[in-house]
C-alpha cells in the first residue's frame, strides 16, 4: 500500500505515520496544563480539520489549545471555545480519521 502524504498546515509529510510522530513529539514536550504555543497552535489547527468530527469539536470557535489528562490518565490535547467549553481531541484521529 503506497504512503499516503499529508499537510498540517505549513508543514508537508511524505507518510501519515510520519505526521502522528510528529504531534505525539509535541504533546510530550508540554506538561499537562500547559497551554499550546501559537506555532504548534498553527498546526493543531490543520490537524483538526482532517478529524472526522472537525465541526462538532470546534463548536463555536477555538481560543486556543492545551494539554491535559484524558481517559486513564493519559495526556492529550484539548480545545478551548470562544463560549467557554472545552474538548478533547485524539491527533491520531486527525490524521487516520479513526
Amino acid at each position: 500500500m503506497p504512503a499516503k502524504p499529508i499537510d498540517l498546515g505549513p508543514l508537508h509529510f511524505a507518510k501519515r505515520g510520519d505526521a502522528v510522530a510528529y504531534l505525539n513529539d509535541m504533546l510530550h514536550r508540554y506538561d499537562v496544563g500547559d497551554r499550546v504555543g501559537a506555532n504548534d497552535t498553527v498546526i493543531l489547527r490543520a490537524a483538526l480539520e482532517h478529524h472526522p468530527d472537525a465541526e462538532a469539536k470546534k463548536g463555536c470557535g477555538i481560543t486556543h489549545f492545551n494539554v491535559r489528562t484524558a481517559d486513564f490518565g493519559t495526556k492529550c490535547f484539548w480545545l478551548n471555545r470562544t463560549d467557554g467549553t472545552t474538548e478533547k481531541f485524539s491527533h491520531r484521529a486527525c490524521i487516520y480519521g479513526t
